[in-house]
């Protein structure tokens, strides 16, 4: 199997689109990393998993813009 620049563009998609559907309450809660987990005080150093809880924020809010830009253009697929 070739290592291509499109099988990288799709595993880059396909990544991004699994962090995107995990819901907090249904899935991250369960797992002790809900909305109230990794919550630090001021000026302490945010851990590993308060930033990895942020990227997925920061992931889903991108996504979700992004589908509603397409949206709006008409260039989305599934509406």
């Amino acid at each position: 199997m070739a290592f291509t620049l499109y099988s990288l563009i799709q595993t880059a998609i396909l990544c991004t689109n699994a962090i995107a559907v995990l819901h907090e309450e249904r899935f991250l809660s369960k797992i002790g990393w809900g909305v109230d987990q990794g919550v630090g005080g001021f000026g302490d150093d945010p851990g590993i998993k308060a930033q990895i809880l942020n990227l997925i924020r920061s992931v889903r809010t991108v996504m979700r813009v992004f589908h509603t830009l397409l949206l709006h253009f008409g260039l989305a697929f599934i509406k």
